[in-house]
């Protein structure tokens, strides 16, 4: 598991039904690309976020694969239809086969 990696979430504990809104993610992580050198000249291992998803009660609503080009700490902006009240489930893959996990309810009232 990488050290700091803090998963972010943003959104709304509650919604009118069908309405569509906005969800920010970010992720606290370093990003490594696999390109760079340490000061000793050794190659320094990619480490990114490869794939993140959300679902709202476990249906899909976005799947992105990440390419080490990604910049560090990627941050997320979409939007996304509330039929009712359920759970957003946001989860991000690391390389090293870690996993972190972020849910949020939301409730149709």
């Amino acid at each position: 598991m990488a050290e700091g990696v803090k998963p972010r979430v943003k959104a709304p504990k509650s919604a009118a039904a069908g309405e569509v809104v906005v969800l920010k993610t970010l992720i606290s992580h370093q990003m490594e690309s696999g390109q760079r050198k340490d000061k000793a000249g050794n190659k320094i291992p990619r480490s990114i976020i490869n794939r993140f998803t959300c679902e709202f009660n476990g249906k899909s609503v976005i799947d992105v694969t990440m390419e080490s080009a990604i910049s560090t700490n990627p941050y997320f902006e979409f939007e996304a239809t509330i039929p009712e009240t359920g759970d957003l489930k946001f989860t991000w893959y690391d390389d090293d086969g870690s996993v972190y996990e972020e849910t949020k309810s939301v409730k149709v009232g």
